[in-house]
């Protein structure tokens, strides 16, 4: 009986517990809008929003150099960087709001933001 007792309070306390964590989830990932990748290059600055739902290739001619963004499993990175030191590629893939690179040598950075 007393076995009872102590199961039932644990698992009411990891029941609420569950709960104020969905909430939580919940109230910091209200979902809907998504994200995408926000190109900024050239002189005047230019800005190109891309899609991260759709994997694709993406070449684009900054001015300076052309650089090339692979989308894939949605995350977005420089590939095959042309500029000398291919510190962008470093980078890797970009996936959170916040993510950022850049390839200075082409004059081009490029971040994750919610999508409007």
């Amino acid at each position: 009986m007393r076995f009872l007792r102590t199961y039932r309070k644990e698992l009411i306390f990891t029941v609420v517990l569950l709960a104020l964590a969905g909430v939580l989830f919940w109230l910091t990932h209200p979902g809907g809008t998504g994200t995408v990748a926000v190109l900024r290059y050239g002189d005047p600055q230019q800005e190109r929003t891309i899609d991260l739902t759709k994997d694709a290739r993406y070449d684009i001619d900054t001015g300076v150099y052309t650089i090339h963004l692979q989308v894939a499993e949605g995350g977005i990175a420089f590939v095959d960087s042309p500029c000398p030191d291919h510190t962008c590629e470093g980078f890797g893939t970009l996936r959170q709001v916040g993510d950022w690179a850049a390839c200075l040598p082409a004059k081009a950075s490029l971040t994750i933001e919610e999508s409007p």
